[in-house]
């Protein structure tokens, strides 16, 4: 057991400090050659960010281990739009716009809804992930028409690297990616067997886990005073989490839940709590500190509701 939980957790760090040295590494690359910063940021940098939750779902699809799938995403997103908001919120208050937060928002919970939707008879299946990948794309349409790609770039990557520099980052970031990727799920669909607790559960806190690093990474520049974090940077990887990190997993190998009824709970909680929280940004144009006490609350009962 103690060898499965080393595993997992080392797993863990790989695929998401790969992840993020992969994108980095790419964003630098494409800036040096002069792409657009709007592409930057709608392709490299938002579907980029969700890599972890994107290679978690491929391999646990693979492994027959869909609650994880499933967890992983759900854990991902209630941290994010609770805890990460809370967090960043403490250090240097949110300010946005009300149509940003309706655009991003929007766009977040009827992502959340798509899921939901596709997961009420416990198996997600190939055209299903087919369609939801398309409803990511319909996303990007909708973040070209808001303008919202350069802004989300321009807080990940401030001075582009030379191409010697990002290269190795990448190459080395994409096979932390798939190394870590597969010990993850392995060792964690393991430990669970072993301890005798629910695949979805290991799948929450792999959420967490994956969503840790950008917490820190967006606290670290909110503290430093550093381009503001936007609505769109914040709220990005949970529009792509449920359409186009689940749907990857699906296209791939069906996605079966064992006991769908059993998950609904924690389901409806991340759609409540997100709901909760994107009223709180639309009736305060942002998240100021004494806002932020509220949404740390509202991640607290995330385990308690499994």
């Amino acid at each position: 057991m103690l060898v499965d939980a080393v595993l997992f957790l080392g797993g863990l760090a790989a695929l998401v400090v790969g992840a993020d040295r992969a994108v980095t590494g790419a964003g630098d690359l494409a800036l040096y050659y002069g792409v657009s910063p709007f592409f930057i940021g709608v392709t490299l940098i938002s579907v980029g960010t969700s890599v972890p939750e994107m290679v978690t779902s491929v391999y646990a699809a693979y492994y027959g281990a869909g609650d994880l799938v499933v967890g992983n995403i759900v854990g991902s997103e209630t941290a994010q739009i609770t805890l990460a908001v809370a967090i960043i919120a403490l250090i240097a208050p949110f300010v946005t716009e009300r149509r940003n937060v309706l655009v991003y928002g929007s766009a977040m919970l009827l992502a959340m809804i798509i899921m939901l939707l596709t997961l009420d008879d416990g198996i997600i299946v190939r055209s299903e992930g087919f369609l939801m990948m398309l409803a990511y794309v319909q996303f990007i349409y909708t973040l070209y028409t808001n303008e919202g790609g350069e802004e989300i770039a321009e807080e990940v990557i401030e001075e582009p690297a030379e191409p010697e520099h990002a290269l190795p980052w990448i190459l080395g970031g994409l096979a932390l990616v798939v190394v870590g990727g597969q010990v993850m799920v392995t060792n964690g669909v393991d430990l669970a067997r072993v301890v005798g607790i629910p695949e979805y559960l290991i799948g929450l806190l792999t959420g967490l886990g994956t969503t840790a690093p950008e917490i820190v990474v967006a606290g670290i520049a909110a503290h430093e005073g550093r381009g503001g974090i936007s609505v769109g940077s914040i709220l990005g990887s949970n529009i792509t989490d449920p359409v186009f990190s689940l749907g990857v997993g699906a296209l791939f190998f069906d996605v079966r839940v064992e006991n769908v009824a059993a998950l609904w709970p924690s389901l409806t909680y991340m759609f409540v709590a997100s709901v909760i929280v994107l009223s709180l940004f639309y009736w305060r144009e942002g998240i100021d500190r004494r806002m932020a006490i509220v949404c740390l609350l509202l991640y607290l009962p995330t385990f308690v509701v499994v």
